[in-house]
């Protein structure tokens, strides 16, 4: 059974940092590109970041400079570092595991960052 169980979340000031995790069983995690996406009330679903299986690097121009997304293989684990929080990072945050060999994805089933003065 495949499981990702995202953790991590909470409720941060503006400026803060928060530091989400991802931990993947059941699946071929290092042949699996891992990534986040997040969803604020009424808009789109958006790319935060993701990192390959070679442990190459994506990150939106939104959060750019301020979110970073290391992956532990040995942990089964992704992580989304996320500082200098903005009111506009307040969103469901959602992990997701790509199998490049059986071509699906899998998806969490979120976690939600508050950002609140």
């Amino acid at each position: 059974q495949v499981q990702l169980v995202e953790s991590g979340g909470g409720l941060v000031q503006p400026g803060g940092s928060l530091k989400l995790s991802c931990v993947a069983s059941g699946i071929a995690f290092t042949v699996s590109h891992m990534g986040w996406y997040r969803q604020a009330p009424g808009k789109q679903r958006e790319l935060v970041a993701l990192v390959t299986v070679g442990g190459s690097t994506n990150i939106a121009d939104s959060v750019r400079g301020r979110f970073t997304i290391p992956r532990d293989n040995a942990k089964n684990t992704v992580y989304l570092q996320m500082n200098s929080l903005k009111l506009e990072d307040t969103a469901d945050y959602y992990c997701y595991a790509h199998q490049t060999v059986a071509r699906y994805t899998y998806w969490g089933q979120g976690t939600q960052v508050t950002v609140s003065s």
